[in-house]
């Protein structure tokens, strides 16, 4: 009974979440409990539930007699991984992909900086095995098989970094990437050169070489701009 709620609660989430992220209920639009219960035939204590999720997210607020009310895009927590990968599902995906870029050109050369300085053996030797993954990967329309080593790879940067805010923006790298590969704003085989520029990093990481490490990792998020200005304008 427990997983068959815990079904109901899901269903209900990827209907509102997605309508809501994709502007479908505009702020100030107040959402009725007894009409929710009623469009998705489930009980109140589902609806709750799903509206709890919601307000963690900070994409609606609750208020006894007033309703469900959704929130403008400023109040919601834009780094929980679910609303991106609701965000990038809707019709904006484009500018979503460009604003977390830009986060990631602001971040990730900056903490591939910092890995070269503190990054383990260990961590040295995670960042080739999945460089040299992704080579073996980056031909024959892999694209699922390259996607697992190119999270792996980027999650491990900042992790290394040795920054715990870095190392937190591991689920929004993945869930870009992922984006990317799942709604198709990627080639079928990856730019060589990208495949290149991630050898390189985790050369420079091994070598200690931070100011390479830096440099080399805004060239990879300068190339997935470009990319998106050719597969998403």
């Amino acid at each position: 009974m427990e997983n068959q709620g815990q079904g109901l609660h899901a269903r209900v989430l990827e209907s509102l979440g997605p309508a809501i992220t994709a502007g479908e209920y505009g702020p100030g639009t107040v959402l009725r409990t007894d009409e929710l219960e009623e469009r998705f035939d489930v009980s109140r204590t589902v609806i709750r539930e799903a509206v709890r999720v919601l307000e963690s997210m900070r994409l609606v607020s609750s208020r006894r007699r007033v309703g469900v009310t959704v929130l403008p895009t400023e109040e919601w927590n834009v780094y929980d991984p679910q609303v991106i990968r609701w965000r990038l599902a809707g019709a904006d995906r484009p500018r979503q992909l460009r604003s977390l870029t830009v986060l990631r050109s602001a971040v990730e050369p900056v903490a591939a900086g910092l890995a070269a300085r503190l990054a383990t053996p260990e961590q040295c030797a995670e960042l080739t095995e999945h460089a040299l993954g992704m080579v073996a990967t980056s031909r024959g329309q892999q694209l699922a098989g390259y996607l697992v080593h190119d999270v792996a790879f980027h999650r491990v940067i900042l992790r290394a970094s040795g920054n715990e805010m870095f190392a937190r923006l591991g689920e929004v790298v993945a869930e870009v990437l992922t984006g990317r590969t799942e709604h198709q704003v990627m080639f079928t085989d990856p730019d060589p050169a990208a495949v290149t520029l991630h050898v390189r990093v985790a050369e420079a990481v091994r070598e200690r070489d931070a100011a390479r490490a830096e440099a080399l990792t805004r060239e990879i998020t300068a190339g997935a701009m470009a990319e998106l200005d050719i597969l998403a304008p």
